[in-house]
């Protein structure tokens, strides 16, 4: 086994304006060991993935969605999303059947409260009425592109003035 080349850098002097990041989870507020078993779990997902799952994933691999791409099972600091669209911060939830309501919603207000979008979809939908489906994740991407602009906009103008 060869052995492995590290980057070194230089410590930064103690009077550097820049933020402390959080030093756990990878950027996030949790343990590098749950990181990893959420990945894991993450991973068994998308091995053992239900129907309504393998046909929107096999409808996103076919899709020239140019820069914005669906990552399937993604892990968003603390949750396992459906599909994540990272340029967008825009994630898809199908609803199962036997899901907990509850765990869902406390789960979609933490997305929400780090700025990302989420758009829930029911399996059945999925599976009986794709084009429809399309449409409205269609429709919710074109929405959070031009929330992405005009926040864009009001940012640049903030620097000038």
């Amino acid at each position: 086994m060869t052995e492995r080349k590290t980057l070194n850098l230089k410590p930064q002097s103690p009077d550097a304006d820049a933020p402390d990041l959080p030093k756990k989870g990878r950027g996030w507020k949790i343990s590098e060991s749950r990181l990893d078993a959420l990945h894991d779990q993450a991973r068994e997902m998308r091995r053992f993935a239900s129907p309504a799952h393998k046909a929107l994933a096999e409808r996103f691999a076919k899709a020239d969605l140019g820069r914005y791409t669906f990552k399937r099972f993604a892990v968003v600091g603390s949750a396992i999303v459906d599909f994540n669209c990272h340029n967008l911060g825009m994630a898809i939830m199908i609803d199962e059947e036997d899901q907990d309501e509850a765990l869902a919603k406390r789960r979609d207000k933490s997305l929400e409260s780090v700025g990302i979008r989420v758009m829930r979809i029911k399996a059945k939908d999925i599976l009986e009425n794709m084009d429809a489906v399309l449409q409205r994740i269609t429709a919710g991407m074109r929405i959070r592109i031009e929330d992405k602009r005009q926040a864009r906009r009001a940012h640049h103008e903030q620097r000038r003035s």
